[in-house]
C-alpha cells in the first residue's frame, strides 16, 4: 500500500475539512427552515395581498404551496414597512415572505411567479377611458392621483402632470392609515380624476368592489423608469436548497398560480412588460 507523502496527506486532510465544514453549514442552514409547518411573515392589514383573516391572495398562494408540501401554515404577522425582513425573517421567525420585488438584496429571491405592472384607474364612463400613455394630451391638467415616490411619479413630472396631482404616503402602517382605498374613495366622490397604483394591489381592488372603474396597465411608456416588476418569495440569503425547493413548486404549479392571481383581479404581464400575458385576462 503506498505511503502518502506529507504534502498529499495535508491535501486530503483539508479536502476531508472542507467537505464536514460544507456538511455543517448546510445542515445548519436546513435546521433554520421548519419540517413542521410553511412558516410565513406577512403583514396582517395589506389587503388585497395579505390580511390577518387569510382573505388575502398571498394567504391563498401560500395555502397552495403548503398543500405542495403537505404542511400547514403558520403566519407571523408584522407590518410591512421599515425592518420588516430584519424583524422577521433574519430573526428566524418565519422562512417566507410572499410578494417579493425581484433582486432585492435583503432576501435571496426565488423565480418570479408573476410579472405585473402599475395601472391607471378612471371611471368607465370617463373620457378619460381610453387613454394608455401618460403622456397623452388628454392628462393634461387634470387631478391625478399617485403614491408618492413610487416610479410613475417621474413620468407625471416629466409629462408636468406633477402640478396638480395628488399624492398619498407610500410607507403606512395600514392597520392605521389606508392611502390606497383613500385614493379609490376620492376618485368615486370626483376628487381626482385619475389614479395610478400597482397593478397587484390596485387591480384586485377595484374587481372587488369598484365595478364603475376601468384598469389600464401602463405597459406602453418608453422611458425609464420602468413601472413593470417581477415578483418572487423571499428566503433567508444562504438557503439555497430551500430556494430550488420553491422553484421547483413554483414551476409545477404556474398554472394554478395564474389562475389564483386573476381570479383575484391581479393584470398579469409578459415578461418584458410589454402585454398582457397571453391567455390571461
Amino acid at each position: 500500500m503506498p505511503v502518502l507523502g506529507t504534502k498529499n496527506l495535508l491535501i486530503c486532510l483539508l479536502a476531508i475539512m472542507g467537505v464536514c465544514q460544507a456538511g455543517s453549514a448546510s445542515a445548519q442552514t436546513s435546521d433554520l427552515v421548519s419540517h413542521h409547518a410553511l412558516r410565513v411573515c406577512a403583514d396582517p392589514a395589506n389587503y388585497p395581498m395579505s390580511s390577518q383573516d387569510e382573505n388575502g391572495y398571498e394567504n391563498k398562494l401560500a395555502d397552495l404551496i403548503a398543500a405542495q408540501l403537505d404542511l400547514p401554515v403558520q403566519y407571523t404577522w408584522y407590518p410591512m414597512a421599515t425592518g420588516f425582513i430584519r424583524n422577521t425573517l433574519r430573526e428566524q421567525k418565519c422562512d417566507l415572505v410572499m410578494g417579493y420585488a425581484q433582486g432585492h438584496e435583503l432576501v435571496l429571491n426565488t423565480n418570479h411567479y408573476l410579472t405585473s405592472a402599475y395601472i391607471l384607474i378612471v371611471p368607465t364612463d370617463s373620457d378619460l377611458a381610453e387613454v394608455t400613455q401618460l403622456d397623452d394630451p388628454a392628462l393634461k391638467g387634470r387631478r391625478i392621483g399617485v403614491i408618492a415616490g413610487t416610479p410613475p411619479a417621474a413620468h407625471m413630472a416629466r409629462n408636468n402632470l406633477i402640478a396638480k396631482a395628488k399624492a398619498y404616503n407610500l410607507v403606512v402602517d395600514r392597520r392605521h392609515e389606508n392611502p390606497i382605498e383613500d385614493m379609490l374613495q376620492d376618485l368615486s366622490k370626483g376628487d381626482i380624476d385619475a389614479a395610478i397604483l400597482w397593478g397587484p394591489l390596485g387591480g384586485p381592488l377595484v374587481k372587488s368592489g369598484y365595478s364603475e372603474f376601468k384598469v389600464t396597465p401602463l405597459i406602453h411608456e418608453k422611458l425609464p423608469p420602468r413601472l413593470f416588476y417581477r415578483i418572487t418569495m423571499g428566503v433567508r440569503q444562504g438557503e439555497k436548497v430551500w430556494q430550488r425547493k420553491l422553484n421547483s413548486l413554483i414551476r409545477r404549479n404556474q398554472d394554478q398560480i395564474n389562475a389564483l392571481l386573476t381570479e383575484a383581479g391581479v393584470p398579469l404581464v409578459n415578461d418584458l412588460g410589454t402585454g398582457m400575458l397571453q391567455g390571461i385576462n
